[in-house]
């Protein structure tokens, strides 16, 4: 280490070579590596060290660069992330990125990537870089000899920033690749050979899963037979968790972590199937309200007292289960949600004969995610197609504890902050922010509430209009694929040439998103479909005040509202952002309220106040956080007893 770079940095902290084992006990907070202790002016320091190095590194003829490069990798195993390490590898990776990809690393972009090293979370806005910030980070954890794997919202994305970023990677003498989306055993495995590896976050634990199973099944007496013959075991894909860098680190840590992953096999079940169809038929005979309730935000129902007296008489003739109460009640009440609380274009899509669920936060088709317990057959019954195989659970796992097994954790997004306490409780990660490099210009105009879902869409089609004349660009975002095409028949109705993106029109969702920024452009997306890539503005846009964001979608967090208006003003542009809600206000208490605030306001104010509005938002938004926050926990603690229940490797690991 030069001179002049250890001058900046202070004494180095703990040596991050040798790996101690971690607790047995994976009930406590997961052990992580030392983080380097102090403020963020520790972290800042390390950023203006690599700005340092990275001009050093630039000044060196090609030889000397290559004779340093080799040095530092033999540092970096030897000493492993130590801020001072971590400053030459950032500075080198920053030389080659300015020389490769013609981008200069921004301090924040370097503050970001040190964070990350140091295994916490960084927020960062959007539109700031995160792309370069990850890839600087992956190459210094790279170069120190730990395979990353980057962890992207979809495949596209992992392909997109894989050979966007290559030139870099390769200059510093590294492999990168994108995992396959469908590919055989041999060709997945190479990819996780790879030095760096970008893939999405389910592909990940997916193949984990399916080495344990593997393993599971394999044991000492079966190995040792196949070993003297020719049919040893497969080699297991990946080769170990050591350090995971997520993009978007909140939705795949907290969104996507309220549903488990399972791994399944077929099972011939024809009669439980034919059970499904009766409970189908003796469902549609009951009466809602009389025989039963739908609870819709738990996608069940549930039978009263007349329901249940009536349901028995009606199964009165039948014989085997149906003569049990209690899975007679089961199994009608399942068929019930799937009639009633299952909502075709909210919560599903029919799209080439077969169920297509939706992600409730991305408003995008979760390929590969089905209903348990018979309500996805019921369903496929219910809209006249074949129902998928019956299927049994072989091995299952949660995003939380997946990215609990990783030596190393880290991430990125525009929206951490609100969630900070969850992140380090369950993941043992501090949040740190990353200032603009750039003044934010967006314009926050004052929310306004709708009687009803139709007035909303009419009024803001008329909106729209307006905006579009101008020679603005708008995103309106909608809480589903239902909604999205209501809104855009009536922009249809009013001659606003517009853009769909939700589930049904997703298969150009980059390039209708890169052209959102044109003027005069408009685009309706459902919730935060097109995250991930940047909303570019032209000339006449900017010269029009930028991208109008219109929120007309019920986000059940605030980190979701700062998502969708973060779309606006990036890098310092202009742009400003609104939201539009159906009028529900959170409680009573709110409701009387604003009636008596109503009656004193004058008649051409017919919404209530805007610190109204935005205090019953706040307070159910923190409401439904704390409900999900609590689901997690419980999905969390179900999947630790399905690890000590099963026990695929003996002690949880």
């Amino acid at each position: 280490m030069n001179t002049a770079l250890a001058t900046l940095l202070p004494r180095p902290g703990p040596v991050w070579g040798a790996q101690p084992q971690r607790p047995a006990d994976d009930t406590a907070p997961p052990w992580r590596p030392p983080a380097w202790g102090g403020t963020g002016a520790r972290l800042r320091r390390v950023a203006h060290a690599a700005t340092v190095q990275a001009a050093h590194w630039q000044a060196l003829a090609p030889a000397a660069q290559a004779a340093a490069l080799q040095a530092l990798r033999r540092r970096l195993r030897q000493q492993g992330l130590l801020p001072a390490t971590t400053a030459e590898a950032l500075g080198a990776a920053a030389a080659c990125a300015a020389t490769t990809l013609g981008w200069t690393p921004r301090p924040g972009q370097l503050l970001a990537a040190a964070a990350l090293l140091d295994n916490r979370m960084a927020e960062m806005a959007t539109g700031e870089g995160k792309t370069l910030a990850i890839g600087l980070a992956a190459a210094a954890a790279a170069l120190a000899g730990m395979p990353v794997h980057v962890v992207t919202a979809n495949d596209y994305l992992a392909a997109r920033d894989a050979t966007g970023l290559a030139p870099l990677f390769m200059a510093l003498g590294l492999r990168v690749t994108a995992l396959p989306p469908a590919g055989d055993d041999a060709a997945r495995r190479q990819a996780y050979g790879h030095d760096i590896l970008y893939a999405t976050a389910k592909a990940l634990a997916f193949d984990h899963l399916r080495d344990r199973h593997m393993q599971a099944r394999s044991h000492e007496l079966e190995r040792a037979a196949a070993a003297l013959s020719a049919n040893a075991p497969p080699a297991p894909l990946m080769r170990g968790l050591c350090m995971a860098l997520l993009d978007e680190a909140d939705s795949i840590l907290l969104d996507e972590a309220e549903v488990p992953l399972i791994l399944s096999q077929g099972v011939p079940q024809a009669a439980r199937r034919a059970f499904l169809w009766q409970a189908l038929a003796l469902a549609r005979q009951l009466e809602p309200g009389r025989d039963f309730r739908t609870l819709p935000t738990e996608r069940g129902a549930w039978l009263e007292p007349a329901g249940e007296d009536r349901l028995a008489a009606l199964a009165h003739g039948l014989g085997g289960p149906w003569q049990r109460t209690r899975y007679r009640r089961e199994a009608v009440q399942l068929a019930l949600a799937a009639l009633h609380a299952c909502r075709r274009n909210l919560d599903y899509l029919v799209r080439d004969g077969a169920i297509e669920l939706l992600d409730e936060v991305t408003g995008r088709v979760a390929a590969g995610r089905v209903w348990s317990r018979g309500l996805h057959t019921l369903v496929a019954l219910k809209e006249g197609l074949n129902p998928p195989p019956d299927t049994e659970t072989v091995a299952q796992i949660t995003f939380q504890r997946f990215f609990q097994r990783y030596w190393r954790l880290c991430g990125i997004s525009g929206t951490l902050w609100e969630a900070r306490a969850e992140l380090q409780q369950v993941y043992g990660a501090s949040v740190v922010r990353v200032p603009l490099h750039r003044p934010c210009r967006r314009v926050t105009l004052p929310p306004r509430v709708w009687d009803n879902a139709q007035a909303m869409f009419d009024a803001a089609a008329l909106h729209v209009a307006a905006l579009q004349a101008a020679g603005r660009p708008v995103l309106v975002g909608t809480d589903s694929v239902a909604d999205s095409e209501a809104l855009s028949s009536c922009l249809a109705r009013h001659s606003v040439v517009h853009r769909v993106l939700n589930a049904l029109h997703d298969g150009d969702e980059a390039a209708i998103v890169a052209e959102a920024g044109h003027g005069g452009r408009v685009t309706v997306a459902t919730r935060m479909a097109g995250r991930g890539t940047d909303i570019a503005l032209d000339e006449r846009a900017r010269a029009a005040g930028g991208l109008h964001v219109l929120s007309c979608q019920h986000n059940p967090s605030r980190r979701l509202d700062r998502q969708l208006a973060g779309r606006a003003a990036r890098h310092g542009e202009p742009g400003s952002s609104e939201a539009w809600l159906v009028h529900r206000f959170s409680t009573k208490g709110f409701a009387a309220a604003a009636d008596k605030v109503m009656s004193t306001r004058p008649t051409n104010h017919q919404n209530p106040p805007p610190w109204m509005i935005t205090m019953s938002q706040r307070w159910r938004q923190w409401l439904e956080e704390r409900r999900r926050a609590a689901a997690r926990h419980q999905l969390l603690e179900q999947d630790r007893h399905w690890e000590r229940r099963l026990s695929f490797a003996g002690p949880s690991d």
